[in-house]
């Protein structure tokens, strides 16, 4: 696909607000993917990334190497992902702390919409996808009631933290943060990125590398070969993800962080007791914001 200065422009901007998802655990950056119409290429470019591709980056043919990666639309995007993550880390967990009804109200009405335009795509509805959908929808809200465990913090475990949650990232509605947080890493993998430790950066992303670009090819099988039974459990996944992104929560279990500061480790469901009105709105901002993305993007397709 050609794209001009303008393109990439709006390329990084897209990965800047599935880097800011990421950052919040329950939101899926692969859900912002395919709001913003970006999926299936970001699916076969990280497929690309394989040993013929790798072949030519070892053997100097450079030029090759970045064509057949689609290079140009990967590095416009994750340079989008980092700038978020880094500039955005301290804010969002500043606002989850302070504001978080606000915010999961913003996010549930975009998983909310995002479920609604994803489940439109799948063109046939019959007894395997209707089964697909169960599936995801089980899965996704089993995964959101899961416990937190408690997990070491040697640099194995974090490499695996690494290659297990970028799956989750790139699955709409499977949140990779709340992965970390079943995982019992997120807070520690935040902190590192807060503090800049190189090392354990280093070590989770390289998990993150190894992970992507294997389960980017069963994924990409999956869309090309069983499309509609695939958007079906991914639009499961998004349903079910729901339960997760319901602003109003009570703590009930908490954990001391590095710095001593008292922090929600499991939290349940309530009903709506304060911001109910705020929450409304912000939840239709999220849902309008999606459906104008939508049809901004039927637009362009049709040009």
């Amino acid at each position: 696909m050609k794209r001009g200065l303008k393109d990439y422009a709006l390329l990084a901007l897209k990965g800047m607000c599935m880097g800011a998802a990421d950052v919040v655990p329950g939101v899926s950056g692969g859900t912002i993917a395919f709001i913003v119409g970006i999926y299936d290429e970001l699916i076969d470019s990280i497929k690309s990334i394989n040993a013929q591709s790798l072949k030519m980056f070892f053997t100097g043919r450079w030029r090759a190497f970045w064509k057949m990666i689609n290079g140009n639309f990967l590095f416009f995007l994750l340079a989008g992902i980092g700038i978020s993550v880094f500039s955005l880390a301290k804010v969002i967990t500043w606002l989850l702390t302070d504001h978080p009804i606000l915010v999961w109200s913003f996010f549930f009405g975009l998983v909310l919409a995002s479920t609604w335009f994803v489940g439109k795509d799948i063109k046939e509805w019959n007894w395997k996808t209707i089964l697909g959908f169960i599936v995801g929808g089980v899965v996704a809200f089993y995964i959101t009631v899961a416990t937190p465990a408690e997990t070491p913090s040697n640099l194995l475990f974090i490499f695996l933290c690494g290659a297990i949650a970028i799956c989750a990232m790139i699955l709409p509605g499977i949140s990779g943060s709340f992965i970390l947080v079943l995982l019992g890493k997120y807070f520690f993998i935040m902190e590192a990125v807060k503090t800049l430790d190189i090392k354990i950066i280093v070590i989770f992303g390289a998990g993150a590398c190894i992970g992507i670009t294997t389960f980017s090819r069963v994924l990409s099988y999956a869309l090309k070969h069983f499309r509609n039974i695939t958007l079906a459990v991914l639009t499961g996944f998004m349903l079910g993800s729901l339960n997760k992104v319901w602003p109003w929560k009570k703590t009930v279990e908490t954990f001391i962080d590095s710095h001593g500061v008292e922090k929600p480790l499991l939290e349940t469901n309530i009903w709506p007791d304060q911001y109910l009105w705020e929450a409304i709105v912000l939840m239709l901002v999220g849902f309008f914001l999606v459906y104008f993305l939508e049809k901004l993007s039927n637009r362009k397709v049709s040009e």
